[in-house]
């Protein structure tokens, strides 16, 4: 498959761009096209992902996985990726302001997670706690808080 080859004009034409968005790469899916642009990956449903939303894009031998930070779940099937996942792994890594991993006393930990656009402010923090912990737990949520003030005042973010 040559790497030169343009995305077809009606699959472009459906694309919910914003102003100033631009495709860099995409390939062909079993339901269309998977189009990743300077701005959000295109699902083959025409689902627009902004990469500051997406906290995990995992491939394998049947295709992309992606975990939304709203706990969406998204599959889709590729044979041939292209440049898509170098793509979509860049442009999410540039989303990331901070990412660090806190341990919480004798609970295991918590990662905050500090996104933004590109280009844009920093739009708020998201706490991924560790498998097992209950992230409605008051006392769980207060020390991750704690944590988190920590992190924001020592980081300047």
């Amino acid at each position: 498959m040559s790497i030169l080859r343009r995305l077809p004009a009606d699959v472009r034409r459906s694309l919910d761009t914003r102003p100033g968005e631009r495709v860099l790469t995409f390939t062909e899916t079993s339901d269309g096209h998977l189009v990743a642009t300077n701005l959000a990956l295109f699902l083959s449903d025409g689902t627009r992902v902004p990469y500051e939303e997406i906290d995990k894009a995992s491939w394998d031998d049947e295709g992309l996985r992606v975990v939304t930070t709203g706990g969406a779940r998204h599959f889709e099937r590729v044979a041939e990726p292209r440049m898509v996942p170098e793509t979509v792994r860049e442009r999410v890594n540039s989303t990331i302001v901070v990412n660090k991993r806190v341990s919480l006393p004798g609970r295991g930990g918590v990662r905050l997670v500090a996104r933004r656009p590109p280009g844009g402010e920093v739009l708020g923090w998201t706490l991924v706690f560790d498998d097992g912990l209950d992230p409605t737990d008051p006392g769980l949520r207060a020390q991750a808080e704690q944590a988190l003030e920590g992190v924001r005042r020592s980081m300047g973010v």
